[in-house]
């Protein structure tokens, strides 16, 4: 049954790709519906351009209501930022051309810097910053009394936008980001409780790596919307922290699914129990109807497995050849079901009302900055501005200057993204659709028919499958694009006038725009993910020589909380990268594993009942890990460290060592097993 659940899944994934759902079409209308009524609100406000607030509505768009504050909030404040930012720059540089474009595209060239190294929703309002900065001071030029018209028509158009947005996203059938949460959540548990049961069976491994690649993408989506639900609710703060930490048992309980599917043996006396209690459970949870209803059972059933797992077998039972390796694997046997525990746990924290706030401070987190990538953005934003701003001045082409901002916004806006380069490309792809759809209606069909209600006679039709398209990740990108500058070109006013001249000329500056900023992206700096995914890497790496030879041994909750995050950051940068992204994202998690056996050999030389020269050779073990991690090539020859591990590991089998000492012999087991499992990801980039 569950290995029928699983291709039902997938089937029921590719056919809903074309399937709009109920929350699809909800999110639509509401999306449509805010959109005329800013419309409306910005011709009764008689508004210099109203197209921005209905434009507005598109561009935060979310279908959950804490991504639309969450987005809203920060489109907000970054065109504060970057109406003030024009007012000054204007105000000084304003009487000098060169000077005040130079300026500008410093300006974009600085907030880029600050996006790349800010996260969404963080990140969006950075970027937009320098480019509203950029879309309010070229208007003005020439006329720098105009700039605070300008700012304040501008910020009035976006507020308008937001809040048509926010209101309807709350107010009409919302769906919350924490009940979507909790909804994802659910499903994770149940597709990792059927990828441990095909696991633990033996199943079919290009089955079993589709469905590993999935729940990598799905944590990270957990990721993002943990900080959307903390906007869109106070009272989610407080489980805010649980939700990192339950992603993060969530991968970890993955990862060991994941090693005792690599590392089957053949079956013995002392692992048959286990493993057949862990494959009924997860056989069970994967298949009952409600069976996450009550988590109650199941983490005691859990509970109970952990604990025989981590009883040592008695010598006289059955153990095969090898010992250590029993050990070892009832050891990780025990972490999985700990951490699908935790994960259980998790989920009712969520669905538990917060009463009070977590005592005991929380792990403090270092956020990776990525402070090598985000120069070369900015040096690019604000090279390629500068470029088509010069151009600009020197042939005094008037439409020329839509061409800048659309450079200044895609050189900006997507320069942070994995692959630039196909993100824009999208952008253009969707751009260029809308441009018949846009002539057709607003010089064709709203001249000859005025009035509100032609105009939502022709627009809804057209506004409301591209919303439906917006709501499905796979053409988000182009959907959005489509959306906004539908009505870019558009330009809807109460009164629409046939002018196929000025529509095309700011059509065909709009498109050059993009197209330049493409080829920017190719040329200048292009950006290489897997650099920046190294850079990741690296830093993980770095954290684990930290554990192995810092003084003070940090909790393991502060570990966690950086590892995790660390594997956030890395998925998507490699989750479309096929093997050797997916063999990246298994080091990653198989990085938290080998910190914690780390911790857990660092405890354990602190013990009373180790002898001083076993806590002596751990010291030495760690110091020889350290070096591994931190200075071999992936072309160099393999260090001593794996080989130290396995034979200390079986100097204590062969002494018959008390419980204490068999246990860090599996942690030296597990540790050799994942870097042999991942040895690239254990060695040094030569960049």
């Amino acid at each position: 049954m569950t290995w029928a659940r699983l291709k039902g899944y997938f089937e029921t994934s590719l056919a809903g790709l074309t399937q709009p759902t109920r929350s699809d079409w909800i999110f639509a209308l509401r999306t449509v519906s805010a959109g005329l009524i800013a419309l409306l609100a910005a011709y009764a406000l008689k508004l210099d351009h109203p197209q921005w607030a209905m434009m507005t509505v598109f561009i935060v768009a979310q279908p959950v209501a804490g991504m639309v504050l969450a987005k809203g909030f920060y489109r907000l404040l970054g065109t504060l930022v970057g109406g003030i930012a024009a007012i000054g720059i204007t105000t000084v540089f304003g009487t000098n051309p060169w000077v005040l474009v130079t300026v500008l595209a410093v300006w974009i060239g600085i907030c880029t810097f600050v996006s790349s190294l800010l996260r969404n929703p963080e990140a969006y309002g950075a970027a937009l910053a320098g480019y509203t900065a950029m879309i309010i001071g070229l208007p003005a030029f020439g006329q720098p009394h105009l700039v605070v018209d300008l700012a304040v028509a501008r910020c009035a158009e976006i507020v308008l936008g937001i809040v048509c947005a926010g209101l309807t996203s709350r107010l009409i059938l919302p769906k919350l980001a924490s009940d979507a949460i909790i909804s994802r959540l659910k499903r994770c548990i149940l597709d990792l409780a059927t990828y441990a049961g095909g696991a633990f069976s033996g199943g079919d491994p290009a089955t079993l790596s589709a469905l590993h690649r999935k729940l990598v993408t799905d944590a990270q989506t957990l990721g993002e919307m943990r900080a959307y639900a903390r906007l869109e609710a106070p009272s989610f703060a407080p489980r805010a922290h649980p939700v990192r930490r339950t992603i993060g048992q969530l991968l970890s309980a993955l990862s060991a699914a994941r090693a005792l599917h690599s590392h089957a043996v053949p079956k013995n006396a002392a692992l048959i129990p286990v493993r057949s209690e862990l494959q009924s459970l997860v056989s069970e949870l994967a298949t009952k109807p409600g069976a996450l209803d009550d988590t109650a059972l199941w983490v005691a059933r859990l509970d109970a497995i952990a604990g025989n797992a981590r009883q040592m077998p008695d010598a006289s039972t059955d153990q095969g050849d090898d010992r250590v390796g029993t050990i070892t694997r009832l050891t990780i046997a025990a972490d999985f079901a700990d951490a699908l525990k935790q994960v259980l746990r998790g989920l009712d924290a969520l669905r538990a009302p917060a009463t009070r706030p977590a005592r005991g401070r929380q792990p403090a987190l270092v956020v990776h900055r990525d402070y090598a990538g985000a120069p070369r953005n900015a040096l690019r934003a604000a090279l390629a501005t500068l470029l088509v701003a010069a151009f600009w001045l020197t042939t005094k082409w008037s439409e020329a200057a839509g061409t800048v901002i659309l450079v200044a916004v895609v050189s900006s806006l997507f320069a942070a993204r994995p692959d630039p380069v196909q993100v824009a490309w999208g952008f253009f792809k969707g751009t260029l659709l809308a441009l018949p759809f846009a002539f057709l209606v607003g010089q064709i069909a709203l001249p000859a028919l005025p009035g509100f209600g032609w105009f939502m006679l022709f627009v809804v039709p057209i506004l409301v499958p591209t919303a439906l398209a917006m709501a499905n990740p796979r053409y988000v990108g182009v959907a959005t694009a489509f959306a906004i500058n539908f009505l870019a070109f558009l330009s809807p006013h109460q009164a629409m006038t046939y002018d196929p001249g000025p529509f095309f000329a700011g059509s065909a500056s709009i498109l050059v725009g993009i197209l330049l900023a493409i080829g920017v992206f190719i040329v200048v700096l292009p950006a290489d993910p897997w650099l920046a995914a190294n850079r990741i890497v690296r830093a993980m790496r770095e954290d684990l020589a930290r554990l192995c030879l810092h003084e003070r041994v940090p909790r393991r909750s502060a570990f966690e909380s950086l590892a995790y995050d660390r594997i956030n950051q890395l998925m998507p940068l490699v989750q479309n990268a096929g093997q050797k992204g997916d063999a990246v994202l298994g080091g990653g998690v198989a990085a938290v594993t080998v910190g914690l056996e780390v911790l857990r050999l660092r405890d354990a030389s602190q013990s009373h009942a180790i002898p001083s020269e076993t806590a002596l050779s751990i010291a030495n073990f760690l110091r020889g890990l350290a070096r591994e991690l931190l200075f071999r090539a992936p072309s160099d020859p393999q260090t001593s460290t794996v080989a130290v591990a396995r034979q200390y590991a079986a100097n204590i089998a062969e002494r018959n060592g008390t419980s204490e000492l068999l246990q860090i012999a599996a942690s030296l087991r597990i540790i050799a097993a994942a870097i042999e499992d991942f040895p690239d990801f254990f060695a040094r980039d030569k960049g």
